[in-house]
């Protein structure tokens, strides 16, 4: 039996213990040509900054390199974290992304810093700012991708008038209210922060208001998932993960470290990485297959976002592979 919704990627450029960020991109690169020939829908990359362990931090610039890379497959941001960055800067940069890879950008949009309070400053970041310009922002962004207007006096060039669809993205309701007001997809981040996700999904769905570009919700969930060909390995695979959170626990986060087995952390430590990471799928290709199925029933999500930050590259490239054979992406075809 296979998965009736599709399944898209979200990569964040590991940069692995004793590789450096050019081999990340490389990796990621490879990776979105992986995707595209097994019939995921979309790769998104993400915005983080100062993190020694993620090279996707000029994110623009890494979906330009991917769709160039790839022929057809959605190429996006999960996401922009849009109070880094004046909305018009934004419009141009995907203005001009949609004009060189036309109907295969998507811009997801986010209110978190993506880094620590003082690299948020370092971005020029308003310090008043907490994510209360969010929803105006987004506004304005929307405005600058409709045509231009008579006597407008700032446009986005390239931008104004092109299709860019613009996702929501949130680990709280914050982000589930304003996507049902604007009439935009959801994405939520349930791959690492899934405490307000039935709420936030319930919350989107009730309110949502339809546009002519999204008559009907669409929510997409995240998940870990590590496939592998037994349960055993993926256990393995997935301990690279557990230590990354329990080193952000500790306050020293760094590059994606080779699997850890027999973790060495506290009970208060397991606890918490047991509840932020408890959307992860972790086993051989039945396990893969029952566990994709069942939080898809769980949620009702209309697609499923996939990532999985495994040291090994080919054994990424395997876990996106099986993950793909037991949901039956290779027996679809591929669509927007």
């Amino acid at each position: 039996m296979s998965l009736t919704i599709p399944l898209s990627v979200l990569d964040l450029s590991p940069i692995v213990e004793g590789g450096t960020a050019a081999q990340a991109l490389r990796n990621t690169l490879d990776l979105a040509r992986h995707a595209e020939a097994l019939g995921y829908r979309r790769f998104w990359v993400a915005e983080h900054h100062n993190m020694t362990g993620i090279a996707s931090a000029a994110t623009s610039v890494v979906i330009g390199y991917i769709a160039g890379g790839t022929s057809h497959i959605r190429v996006g941001a999960g996401g922009i974290m849009l109070p880094n960055h004046a909305p018009l800067v934004i419009a141009e940069q995907f203005g001009t992304l949609e004009s060189l890879y036309p109907g295969r950008i998507d811009l997801g949009l986010g209110r978190a810093p993506g880094s620590d309070q003082r690299t948020a400053w370092a971005l020029r970041r308003d310090r008043s700012d907490n994510g209360d310009n969010f929803p105006r922002d987004v506004q304005e962004l929307q405005a600058y991708f409709r045509p231009a207007q008579p006597g407008q006096a700032v446009r986005a060039v390239p931008g104004a008038g092109l299709n860019v669809p613009l996702w929501i993205l949130g680990s709280s309701t914050f982000g589930a209210r304003l996507a049902a007001e604007l009439g935009l997809p959801y994405a939520f981040a349930s791959h690492f922060a899934p405490d307000q996700l039935m709420e936030a999904l319930h919350l989107y769905r009730q309110h949502y208001k339809p546009t002519a570009a999204n008559p009907k919700p669409h929510a997409m969930v995240g998940v870990n998932v590590f496939a592998a060909d037994t349960d055993d390995e993926a256990e393995v695979l997935f301990t690279s993960l557990q230590e990354r959170f329990v080193a952000l626990a500790r306050g020293n986060p760094g590059p994606l470290r080779p699997p850890q087995p027999g973790i060495q952390w506290s009970p208060e430590e397991r606890a918490w990485a047991d509840r932020a990471l408890r959307y992860s799928v972790v086993g051989g290709p039945e396990t893969v297959r029952h566990g994709l199925s069942a939080i898809a029933q769980q949620t009702g999500a209309d697609e499923i976002m996939v990532t999985a930050a495994i040291h090994d590259h080919a054994a990424r490239k395997r876990s996106f592979q099986i993950t793909a054979e037991v949901a039956g992406l290779l027996a679809r075809p591929t669509s927007s």
